[in-house]
């Protein structure tokens, strides 16, 4: 009885296998594909309004 239905329990657990390593793989190489890049420089020169010219 306990193995009444192996193949399928089988194929359950490999379909299910590669969806995890599936997205462990994904999220490996998100990190890494993240940690390549590097943040650009934005040069931001703030000044205060001028007084009005009435």
């Amino acid at each position: 009885m306990a193995e009444e239905n192996g193949t399928g329990n089988n194929l359950i657990w490999a379909i299910a296998m590669i969806i995890i390593v599936a997205i462990i793989a994904g999220a490996v190489y998100f990190v890494a594909l993240k940690g390549d890049t590097k943040p650009d420089k934005i040069d931001i020169n703030v000044s205060a309004p001028s007084g009005s010219t009435r």
